[in-house]
C-alpha cells in the first residue's frame, strides 16, 4: 500500500484553504508512514547512544532509516559501517547518504557498488557541502551536482533514490524558481521522492507544495520534521541551512535554558501540533531528524498513531 501524498490532496491545496485547521479529537486518521534520520557516531559513547535510539524506534516499523554523510565525505567509513550494521542486525531498511563533494565519479560509483553488493538499495543523493564551509566547487572529475549524481547512481544499479527539497529555498540558489527547477532536474534524472529541509512554519511547506505541483512536480515531497529541545542549537543549525526560526518559537523556549524537562514538553507540543496540522492537510508520510535521540520522536510518532507492531 502506498503512503505517498495523493495527487488529489495536492490539488485540493491549490483550490481550497491554505492550511486546514487541526481536526477535533475524534476517530483517528490512519497512521502515516514515518522514516528516521540518524548520524554516524564519532565515539564509543555516541555509538551506544545511536544504537539505543535505533532499538527504541525500530519497533515503530519505519519505511526506511537514513544515515547521514559528513561535509566533504568526512564520515564516509562511519556511515558505511553504520549502514552495514543496520543490514546485519536489524529488520530496518537503511538509506545511505551519498554526496558529490571531494570525490571523482569513479570513487562515488565504487561506494555505490559497495552498498549495492551489501544489499542496500536506497540512497539519499545530495550535492553536499565542502568541509569547513565556503563556496561549493565541483570536483573536476566528479559529479557536479545532485542531478548528475542521481543519473550516475541509476547507471550503477536500480536504486531507490531520495533527494533534498527546500521549502524556503536553498541558501545558494539564485531564486525560488531556480531552486524548484533544480528539484525537477533531480527527479527527472531518476529520483523517486524528495525529503524537505527542516521547517517550522507549516505554511512554508504547503506553499512549496503548491508551487511544485504548479510546476509539474508529482513525486512525493516528504516533510522533514525536527523535534527541538535545544533551541539555541536548533537555531544555529537552521540558519546555516536557510530555515527561518519564527519569533513565537523563541518565546516558547525563553527562560528554559536550565529546565530540560520543560523544554522537552514544549518541544513535543510544537512538533505534535505541526505534524497534526500537516495530517489535516492530507500529508501521510513524515521524515524525522532524530539527532540520535529517540524519546521525542517516539512520542510524536505515537501522537500520529504510529504504534509498535504486535
Amino acid at each position: 500500500m502506498s503512503h505517498d501524498p495523493p495527487r488529489a490532496a495536492l490539488e485540493r491545496w491549490l483550490s481550497g484553504p491554505r492550511i486546514a485547521p487541526l481536526p477535533a479529537r475524534g476517530p483517528r486518521a490512519p497512521a502515516p508512514a514515518v522514516s528516521f534520520e540518524f548520524f554516524p557516531p564519532k565515539t564509543e559513547a555516541l555509538e551506544t547512544q545511536l544504537w539505543s535510539c535505533i532499538r527504541r524506534l525500530e519497533p515503530l516499523g519505519p519505511r526506511f532509516v537514513s544515515v547521514t554523510y559528513g561535509a566533504g565525505g568526512s564520515t564516509q567509513e562511519r556511515t558505511h559501517a553504520t549502514v552495514l550494521r543496520l543490514v546485519r542486525e536489524t529488520a530496518l531498511i537503511p538509506a545511505a547518504h551519498l554526496t558529490c563533494v571531494g570525490a571523482s565519479r569513479d570513487e562515488v560509483d565504487a561506494v555505490a557498488r559497495r552498498y549495492w553488493e551489501a544489499g542496500v538499495r536506497h540512497i539519499v543523493a545530495l550535492r553536499g557541502d565542502p568541509p569547513g564551509g565556503g563556496d561549493y566547487e565541483p570536483h573536476p572529475e566528479g559529479y557536479a551536482y545532485a542531478a548528475n549524481l542521481v543519473a550516475g547512481l541509476k547507471r550503477v544499479g536500480d536504486f531507490d533514490i531520495s533527494v533534498a527539497a527546500y521549502p524556503e529555498t536553498h541558501p545558494q540558489a539564485a531564486n525560488p524558481e531556480a531552486d524548484l527547477d533544480n528539484l525537477k532536474r533531480k527527479l527527472d534524472a531518476g529520483a523517486n521522492r524528495a525529503i524537505t529541509q527542516v521547517f517550522f512554519e507549516t505554511g512554508h511547506y504547503l506553499d512549496f507544495l503548491d508551487r511544485a505541483l504548479a510546476a509539474g512536480v508529482t513525486a512525493p515531497i516528504i516533510p522533514g520534521i525536527m523535534p527541538v529541545s535545544n533551541f539555541a542549537q536548533a537555531k544555529r543549525m537552521s540558519e546555516m541551512g536557510g530555515t527561518s526560526v519564527p519569533a513565537w518559537m523563541g518565546e516558547m523556549f525563553a527562560g528554559l535554558d536550565d529546565d530540560a524537562e520543560t523544554r522537552r514538553m514544549v518541544a513535543a507540543s510544537i512538533a505534535a501540533e505541526q505534524v497534526r496540522t500537516l495530517q489535516a492537510n492530507g500529508i501521510d508520510e513524515f521524515h524525522f531528524y532524530t539527532l540520535n535521540r529517540a524519546d521525542l520522536t517516539y512520542a510524536i510518532a505515537r501522537i500520529l498513531g504510529v504504534k509498535p507492531a504486535s
